[in-house]
């Protein structure tokens, strides 16, 4: 039987790989995008992305790729395709990509200990909560969602019998990406390999 935060524990081990001390995804940062509607060909300029860089790739490389040239991790399934470092995860930029009936899903964790998911379609906001406080839904529709989320534990709370932890909120997160895209997001996600492509606009931080 899979722990409850199965998923989340998948992700810190496919970031921080061999020759990486496991880290803090919070004091990291993650932030990742699945779009349904459009082809890469369509979103490469919106993410600055040269497609004649493509390069076979894991999830596991992306991050030493990423500092090195900005390349993102770019993966294609069931019609959805997710970005890794999305690079923005501010409303505006959701909803324009969401524009001429595409969706969209983020997610995302900060350095300030907190994480965000959001679902978008044709340049509207759906839905948007943070797993950890559930109850607090924004979006046009804040319990589209509800039916997807039965079974799936996200609140905090400390005077629950069997509290739910930070970690596990972020597993049922990736769950529910898992079922609204219908895929495997750990075998066809995670653990896939895919792609990653340059990013254009990259330039290295300075000294």
């Amino acid at each position: 039987m899979q722990s409850r935060t199965y998923l989340y524990d998948l992700l810190v081990s496919t970031i921080f790989t061999e020759g990486l001390d496991e880290g803090d995804l919070w004091m990291l940062g993650f932030n990742a995008l699945w779009i349904k509607g459009a082809d890469l060909d369509t979103l490469a300029p919106a993410f600055h992305l040269d497609l004649a860089t493509r390069t076979p790739c894991y999830l596991s490389e992306i991050l030493d790729h990423h500092l090195d040239d900005g390349s993102r991790w770019v993966a294609e399934v069931n019609g959805w395709i997710g970005i890794v470092p999305a690079l923005f995860d501010d409303d505006a930029s959701l909803l324009s990509v969401t524009q001429g009936g595409r969706q969209a899903l983020s997610f995302s964790m900060n350095i300030h200990g907190r994480e965000y998911f959001k679902y978008a379609r044709d340049g509207r906001m759906i839905a948007s909560f943070e797993p950890n406080w559930p109850d607090r839904r924004f979006g046009d529709d804040p319990h589209a969602l509800d039916q997807l989320m039965e079974g799936l534990r996200f609140q905090i709370a400390d005077d629950d019998v069997d509290p739910v932890e930070a970690d596990e909120g972020v597993s049922s997160a990736l769950a529910l990406i898992g079922w609204i895209t219908e895929t495997d997001i750990a075998t066809d996600w995670l653990q896939a390999r895919h792609s990653r492509i340059s990013d254009r606009s990259w330039h290295p931080p300075m000294p």
